[in-house]
């Protein structure tokens, strides 16, 4: 389990453009962090670092808890992106099982998570036919069913309504009550107590 992630003097290049340099932070069990800044700064670029997508350009990346980072990316964490990443032909049902089998979860957790995110309805449903609120909540679903301790949060309030917000908020303090982290890049507050990390231009 990730008992806390630190940045340390990180930066980030993408092509020959330099995002940002000299950045340290952490967020430890219990705690969200906020990553704010304008469009371009480098916010998903610093969740994909941290997921092990790309490689910073100087700095580290340091996780206290697993044996190493490898450990802790492949067994410890989720990275829910901008796009939701589901298959538009596949039953609700079908896509949420696939990928909480995929990251270890059985029929069991997908179907509790499903009805924490108040998809049981929807379940039968092809994921083209959801509403971008509901596709949203298909994919947030997955990170409820196979229970990691890290979450990298990429705008996950954006397509939500607002009783689709507080109940990711409930979502987000149960996680954190148990002892996971959240760092989530946003242009909006979060619906929880979050430490706020501003990427300047």
């Amino acid at each position: 389990m990730i008992a806390a992630v630190r940045l340390r003097d990180l930066g980030l290049e993408r092509g020959a453009r330099v995002l940002f340099t000299g950045l340290s932070a952490q967020v430890a069990a219990g705690e969200a962090l906020a990553v704010t800044g304008a469009n371009g700064a480098g916010k998903t670029s610093l969740l994909r670092a941290v997921a092990g997508l790309l490689r910073p350009s100087q700095g580290e990346i340091l996780f206290e808890g697993p044996a190493d980072a490898s450990e802790a990316r492949h067994a410890h964490l989720h990275l829910l992106g901008h796009q939701d990443g589901l298959k538009g032909a596949r039953t609700a049902c079908e896509e949420l099982l696939f990928q909480a089998r995929w990251s270890g979860a059985g029929v069991d957790g997908a179907l509790a998570a499903a009805e924490r995110l108040g998809l049981t309805r929807q379940l039968s449903l092809e994921v083209r036919r959801l509403s971008a609120g509901q596709k949203r909540r298909l994919a947030l679903a997955r990170l409820v069913a196979s229970p990691r301790a890290l979450w990298l949060l990429d705008e996950p309030l954006a397509p939500l309504d607002a009783p689709g917000r507080a109940l990711m908020g409930e979502v987000m303090a149960e996680h954190l009550a148990a002892g996971g982290l959240i760092m989530a890049a946003v242009h909006d507050p979060l619906p929880i107590a979050a430490r706020v990390l501003e990427i300047a231009a």
